[in-house]
């Protein structure tokens, strides 16, 4: 075998004859310590062989198709029997590899990348080159590689993402394709598709208005469908649904890809809507689940509403956050000891994550007893006009349900000193927002007060981890949309900021989902699920400073997850698929997707000799 030079020959994995795993550490010149050696660690502690558990698949693809191919190729880890029967023999260099040490030879060329982009760029080539080895690199150390292949990282590729497009990763379907989509969904290779994640990219990230650049969020979600939730890629379809778009600086753009006029509105824009969501269910089934993401609020919550008791669907900027919310605040119950009733909400912002979130509270809280009109009276909304209260003029439906008697107040310094709030939301992408004086009020207020600062990317968020902690002495309960560092105070106390991340929340609904066939998708399903993270939270987390499970687990959570929903679907006859197994466990563990490469050798068999006699004249 060749040598590895530098970090990547930290550590190799060797099978022996009884299966068992050995990891060879390497010299004491190249300790274990950075993010990029921890994942050649983690690349080892959870390798398999290069071969699949599973028998040989049958392909009648040969020769260079294969090995340009992601999901069949395999690289350098080919055996050479494979190779010769494959027709591929002499296209690859005379060198074998195991997968492991193809992880190792990709994290050394990850390490030479000092810039994310350039870092997200590497990894989504290796997705369109080899998928299984592309999945096997991002399980094998998440924390690492979340960042880059979703939040904070991809929106930068948003923003960049006409530069950084390679080759097409999903479906592009524009206004003037109306009255066509279902011809446009067969241009997609793969006919099994299970699930779907769709943008019309007016609302990406926080950062506004990206059309079809908007593109990189469905793949960088699907990517995590099938990293943390084990759906299988080839089920999955990103779809960007291109109307125009309304940022100039995009239509200026002569390099830009979209269409280059604003935002269609109204009716052809919902008759595109409509048209798409049932081209797709005539083509996958009424089983096929579809995400809305990214989406105005004007939009959302209407197409939410419309679709939800129609189609299997939800809404992960609504649905998906407030589960994830609510998982953080029922985890911090375990530090205030008290109960959800007794706490007072702020919202900074009141769009689809606040109200979503709200909502899910409300419902919280009515397991405890609480009517709905007293639990909406704990919950305070600030939006870009101020408190929202009633008889103030512009409210929508959504808004006016927590619209309270009470003078109007302009900024949040303002409401949170006068309303003295035990927890403060912000998902409103306004950088800063929790002010000092705001973060020392609510340490003057609370023992233990409750800051989320939930905008992404992280140069939105509300405040950092080393703000909440320092300017609360440590007692805030903080959680963030993006990740922060580890924090240390000057008392030499060490916080571990919790990160509300939705990925916690999509993977594990959808593996669910599709694995009892769900066809409509409830808010109780995503209370279940907020539970569900909030239950695996422990002592020990909670002294660290997490609300959440450590992300290390989160393939662990997303399973336990789909099996709760599982169980939920069967309990209330929400299930479509017929008849129900027995082990949950073992029949969501059936659905999981492995990275582990196939095998493509070919059944050689002979028969006995005398058959095979060949007869002459």
């Amino acid at each position: 075998m060749n040598s590895l030079p530098g970090k990547a020959v930290l550590s190799l994995c060797r099978r022996t004859s009884a299966g068992a795993v050995r990891v060879y550490a390497g010299s004491p010149g190249h300790p274990v310590g950075s993010p990029a050696d921890r994942a050649c660690f983690q690349a080892v502690r959870v390798c398999h062989s290069g071969t699949s558990r599973k028998g040989s698949v049958n392909t009648k693809k040969r020769g260079y198709d294969i090995t340009r191919n992601p999901h069949f190729n395999k690289g350098m880890a080919f055996t050479l029997e494979e190779r010769l029967q494959l027709g591929i023999h002499g296209l690859l260099p005379p060198c074998f590899l195991s997968q492991d040490v193809q992880v190792l030879r990709v994290m050394k060329s990850y390490e030479t990348r000092m810039n994310p982009l350039d870092k997200y760029i590497l990894l989504m080539t290796l997705q369109d080159r080899n998928e299984k080895l592309f999945y096997r690199l991002l399980t094998s150390d998440v924390e690492e590689f979340m960042p880059i292949v979703y939040t904070p990282t991809v929106g930068l590729a948003c923003q960049q993402y006409g530069l950084a497009f390679r080759r097409p990763r999903g479906l592009f379907i524009t206004i003037h394709d109306k009255g066509h989509i279902a011809t446009m969904l067969d241009s997609w290779p793969e006919e099994n598709i299970k699930a779907i994640v769709v943008t019309d990219g007016e609302r990406i990230l926080g950062l506004g208005d990206l059309g079809s650049y908007g593109m990189g969020i469905p793949v960088g979600k699907l990517a995590l469908y099938t990293a943390l939730g084990g759906v299988p890629p080839q089920q999955c379809l990103p779809v960007l649904l291109d109307v125009g778009t309304n940022n100039q600086a995009l239509l200026d753009d002569p390099l830009y890809i979209g269409l280059k006029h604003n935002r269609v509105r109204g009716k052809e824009y919902d008759d595109l809507i409509d048209e798409f969501m049932q081209a797709v269910t005539d083509k996958y089934g009424m089983n096929c689940l579809i995400q809305f993401e990214d989406f105005a609020n004007s939009n959302a919550f209407r197409i939410l509403n419309k679709y939800r008791n129609r189609y299997c669907t939800f809404n992960d900027d609504i649905q998906g956050t407030a589960s994830v919310a609510v998982a953080g605040v029922l985890a911090a119950l375990k530090i205030t000891k008290n109960k959800l009733s007794d706490h007072t909400f702020v919202f900074q912002g009141a769009g689809e994550a606040a109200l979503g979130i709200a909502h899910l509270l409300l419902m919280a809280m009515a397991k405890e007893g609480v009517t709905k009109e007293e639990a909406a009276k704990k919950i305070w909304m600030v939006d870009s006009k101020g408190l929202i209260v009633k008889g103030r003029g512009h409210l929508n439906h959504e808004k006016e349900e927590f619209a309270h008697e009470h003078p109007h107040l302009k900024t949040l310094e303002e409401v949170v000193h006068t309303i003295k709030p035990t927890a403060i939301i912000g998902v409103a992408a306004v950088a800063g927002a929790f002010t000092e004086k705001i973060i020392q009020d609510m340490a003057s207020f609370n023992e233990r007060p409750i800051i989320f600062a939930l905008s992404n990317p992280t140069s939105k968020a509300e405040c950092t981890a080393e703000q909440c902690y320092t300017l609360t002495e440590g007692r805030g309960i903080f959680a963030s949309g993006s990740p922060f560092k580890k924090v240390t105070l000057a008392d030499g106390r060490s916080f571990y900021p919790g990160q509300g991340n939705n990925a916690y929340v999509f993977p594990g609904v959808a593996l669910g989902v599709i694995a009892c066939g769900v066809r409509h998708i409830s808010d109780d399903v995503f209370l279940t699920t907020a539970e569900a993270i909030a239950g695996m939270v422990t002592e020990e987390h909670l002294a660290e400073g997490r609300l959440y499970p450590p992300l290390g687990n989160i393939r662990e959570v997303s399973f336990k997850i789909a099996v709760k929903i599982v169980n939920y679907a069967y309990r209330h006859n929400i299930a479509s698929l017929y008849p129900e197994p027995k082990d949950k466990e073992a029949f969501v563990l059936s659905h999981v997707y492995s990275p582990d490469y196939d095998s493509f050798t070919l059944d050689n068999y002979s028969w006995p000799q005398e058959a095979m006699n060949v007869q002459d004249v």
